[in-house]
């Protein structure tokens, strides 16, 4: 039998990556797959998200080098490949996915309608992907971590509370989430704020290289405030995204607790690692017979709020004590 293994694909141009092909497997053994946008395929096995995931689903009774078998693959971060790898992936014929965000989302429902999919996205009515939370009625299920509007006007008003006199915010995205609902949302909610907004463009490619060049092309003298947007693709680039960041010295805001760990000053997010065990549990129920069509969505009920008083500081800025009595976390 051919062990496991880890290459470039080369059909998708060196941005691909894939693990475990497809291959004869024990009797009772299940498969699955797991499909990130832009992780590395070592960080599919060991960051804290994915984690929770594998010791949630081992611990309901499927445990990988046990019963269960999973195969991994990244996008690399280039929404450009991403139909190609869904479509790859679909011809492996999986029991069942695990992946998250919109586009790749929409990818792989676009390459099966059958193979169930669990995913961790904004509205997936609003994305087309369910008919409702409560009964989503085809292939794909999981959890959401956006509360709407609602949302994104918490995460400016909490910038307005650093920079109370700001009127001007950069939202930080690629050209593909700038299209879609949830940048939609952020505009309004901006408007609602009496909040001009503008957008960074990281393009469609999402690697150092895109950071570097649209931070670079950026008058940051235009903005008072930086918006980042909720593509998992920025947690592959933590650390330059922080840094380049923290050289505009503005307040920034983002959606992940691993950017502020990573130096930056504020984040507004559902536990991850949270979702990632609902996501587990609902992988179960997939393994165990049940119809992803009638696996609700699970919705957030609270969000999270962490700060960095050290980034504070890099950017010249003061946190106000009503704020930091309110974080759920201050790194210091």
């Amino acid at each position: 039998m051919m062990k496991r293994r880890e290459f470039i694909a080369g059909a998708f141009g060196g941005s691909v990556v894939l693990s475990g092909i497809a291959r004869a497997q024990p009797p009772g053994q299940r498969r699955i797959a797991i499909v990130a946008p832009s992780r590395s395929i070592e960080s599919l096995r060991t960051n804290s998200y994915n984690r929770a995931f594998l010791d949630e689903l081992a611990r309901l009774g499927f445990a990988e080098g046990q019963n269960l078998a999973i195969e991994r693959y990244s996008g690399g971060g280039d929404m450009d490949r991403y139909p190609e790898l869904a479509r790859t992936v679909v011809s492996t014929n999986p029991e069942a996915i695990l992946t998250s965000a919109g586009p790749m989302t929409l990818a792989l429902r676009a390459a099966t309608q059958s193979i169930p999919i669990v995913t961790i996205i904004g509205d997936p009515v609003v994305w087309g992907l369910a008919t409702s939370l409560a009964r989503p009625g085809g292939n794909v299920t999981g959890v959401t971590v956006d509360a709407g509007i609602e949302l994104h006007g918490k995460r400016l008003g909490l910038l307005r509370e650093i920079k109370p006199e700001a009127s001007r915010v950069a939202y930080l995205s690629s050209s593909q989430a700038w299209r879609q609902p949830q940048a939609a949302m952020v505009r309004e909610a901006a408007q609602s704020s009496k909040l001009s907004l503008s957008q960074v463009d990281l393009g469609s490619d999402l690697n150092d290289a895109a950071y570097d060049a649209a931070f670079a092309s950026t008058d940051w003298s235009r903005s008072d405030m930086l918006l980042v947007s909720d593509e998992p693709e920025h947690l592959s680039h933590s650390k330059r995204l922080v840094d380049l960041a923290t050289r505009t010295r503005l307040p920034a805001c983002y959606p992940f607790h691993d950017l502020v760990v990573a130096g930056g000053l504020m984040a507004y997010y559902r536990d991850l690692p949270d979702a990632f065990r609902q996501m587990a549990a609902q992988m179960a129920q997939i393994l165990s017979g049940h119809n992803p069509a009638e696996i609700p969505f699970r919705q957030p009920i609270a969000f999270r709020l962490s700060l960095n008083t050290k980034a504070a500081e890099k950017i010249g800025v003061t946190l106000p004590q009503a704020l930091l009595i309110s974080a759920n976390e201050v790194i210091e």
